[in-house]
């Protein structure tokens, strides 16, 4: 199971056990987190710029978010401080967004236990957890990532052709709000719309009103109403990647698997000829 409770979390911190606390927080409104961090965020976390250190903008065609080289993410790892044997714990104040973006993209480049603070850091403090303001020193980690390879083999994913082929053979899960879904309202990409045959399972639905996610009966009931049962082959997209993570650790806790569409919707969309529901 890819979660961690702020009390479990707690616990480790002050036993002293091998824990990396990464502070991910982002938001479609305010992407860049690095002022929220530094007017508190948990005790020694080091901070995670999605935008810059969780996506290669310079890779073109890729949809908004493109995934980092497998090498960049190397660098980053010991930049962060990473440790062979460290448990990685990642948290943000957004619905899960970016913990699940790093959940994902670190488990698929080996690192062995990464877990998402259920309920981010609002469950922290909620839990009587202190914050800090002090950027700690961080001493370069030594962790080597399991892959060197371009290819993220370690996580499920899925090209455009096979998103497409999906609808065949499993459920495509689309993890936007249902008015970007239906195409009634875009306020992000230039086109609006989703991908034919895509079921429409926002990914807040996985998440319970104070931002955790739901129970594993919850989620499993959520999962079977969508058609996504265990026996199905279930892919999941957003807008560009990021929040169709959520889904995917949401599968992860119930044992369903989830592929993920890395450029989304907003890779789709490039190519004219791929057709669009609406």
């Amino acid at each position: 199971m890819p979660l961690i409770t702020a009390e479990a979390l707690a616990d480790r911190l002050a036993a002293g056990s091998p824990t990396r606390v990464l502070d991910v927080r982002w938001t479609l409104a305010a992407p860049d987190g690095r002022e929220d961090y530094l007017a508190g965020h948990i005790p020694g976390a080091v901070y995670v710029d999605l935008e810059t250190e969780l996506a290669d903008h310079s890779v073109p065609g890729r949809g908004r978010h493109p995934l980092p080289a497998v090498a960049d993410l190397q660098d980053a790892v010991r930049r962060w401080g990473i440790n062979t044997g460290d448990t990685v714990v990642v948290y943000d104040n957004w619905n899960a967004a970016g913990s699940a973006r790093a959940w994902w993209l670190l488990t698929a480049v080996g690192v062995p236990d990464v877990r998402i603070l259920d309920g981010g850091l609002a469950a922290w403090t909620s839990a009587g957890g202190v914050l800090e303001s002090d950027s700690p020193a961080v001493s370069a980690g030594d962790l080597t990532l399991a892959v060197t390879e371009p290819e993220f083999g370690t996580m499920p994913t899925l090209t455009p052709e096979q998103v497409a082929a999906l609808g065949d053979s499993g459920i495509l899960l689309d993890a936007r709000p249902p008015q970007r879904y239906s195409g009634a309202e875009e306020t992000v990409d230039p086109v609006a719309g989703h991908v034919p045959g895509a079921r429409n399972l926002p990914s807040t639905r996985v998440l319970d009103a104070d931002g955790r996610f739901l129970p594993p009966e919850a989620l499993r009931e959520v999962f079977d109403e969508i058609g996504a049962q265990s026996e199905i082959p279930v892919g999941a997209y957003c807008g560009s990647g990021i929040t169709a993570a959520v889904l995917a650790a949401a599968g992860d806790t119930i044992g369903r698997p989830v592929a993920l569409f890395p450029g989304s919707w907003s890779e789709w969309i490039t190519d004219p000829q791929r057709p669009i529901a609406r």
